[in-house]
């Protein structure tokens, strides 16, 4: 167990509106400084979401990306700048998380996720938060976040919708995962990218930022996890609905018989 460390009057400034809460106080705000978070993706949702774990004081922030930052990306993905154009987008997200609090040790990882890196990416982290803009990645996050043992906190967003779940099925009943929602991916195609069917700015921000915040209850055990929910949005309409997700005992992954028992499948 640490020490208790002893705040600087520079952090009791900074983080004074979260050492009021009850709820979270200087105890939690000493944990969002010694935790550590992954996020994967600095793109539309990882942008607003890395910019809220680094001002919250989240204390290692690791970023995985293998993109660079095109102009097209400015309309939502707001860590990044036109001085950035061409840039890895991982090396533009840490340079502004590291202005913008100098308390965050950022780790950049300009790598494409996949089956022989994931397992050591993930390790390290307390929470892992998927903001990729891809079914591969999600269902690759998922089983290998459920074989290590870590929490999930997954969002996704298209044209006006968007849609936020945390999964932790390694706990056991009642936790579904992923693939209790979703057993495959959809065939390729059938779901368009937001190059394809476009995506509102202003959403990436906002479930971006509704994602940081259930990464912060899951670190500080605030309220009620997602955790066999959906939250599912339609901005255009202004229609919000929770959906109950249920473990699946035929789930191949967390099911009372699995058929997935590491990243090959098998």
């Amino acid at each position: 167990m640490l020490p208790p460390m002893e705040f600087t009057d520079t952090q009791l400034h900074r983080y004074s509106r979260h050492i009021v809460l009850p709820e979270v106080g200087g105890v939690g705000q000493e944990k969002l400084l010694q935790s550590k978070v992954l996020v994967v993706g600095a793109g539309g949702l990882g942008a607003p979401l890395l910019l809220y774990l680094a001002a919250a004081g989240v204390g290692t922030i690791g970023v995985v990306d293998d993109d660079s930052v095109d102009l097209s990306n400015l309309q939502r993905q707001v860590i990044h700048d036109e001085g950035s154009v061409g840039v890895p987008k991982v090396e533009s997200a840490a340079a502004r998380i590291r202005a913008l609090n100098p308390d965050v040790r950022v780790e950049p990882y300009k790598t494409r996720l996949n089956r022989d890196n994931v397992m050591d990416l993930i390790g390290p982290y307390d929470v892992v938060a998927d903001g990729s803009d891809n079914f591969s990645t999600r269902f690759l996050l998922n089983d290998a976040c459920y074989l290590a043992g870590k929490t999930l906190v997954s969002a996704a967003i298209l044209r006006f919708d968007g849609q936020v779940s945390t999964f932790k099925a390694h706990l056991g009943d009642p936790h579904p995962c992923y693939r209790c929602l979703f057993r495959e991916p959809p065939p390729r195609g059938m779901v368009p990218s937001c190059s394809e069917g476009g995506v509102l700015g202003a959403l990436a921000g906002f479930i971006g930022s509704l994602q940081a915040v259930e990464v912060m209850k899951e670190l500080l055990g605030l309220g009620e996890s997602l955790s066999g929910s959906l939250l599912m949005m339609d901005t255009l309409y202004a229609s919000y609905q929770r959906i109950t997700l249920r473990k699946d005992p035929d789930c191949p992954l967390c099911g009372s018989h699995p058929t997935i028992r590491d990243l090959s499948g098998h």
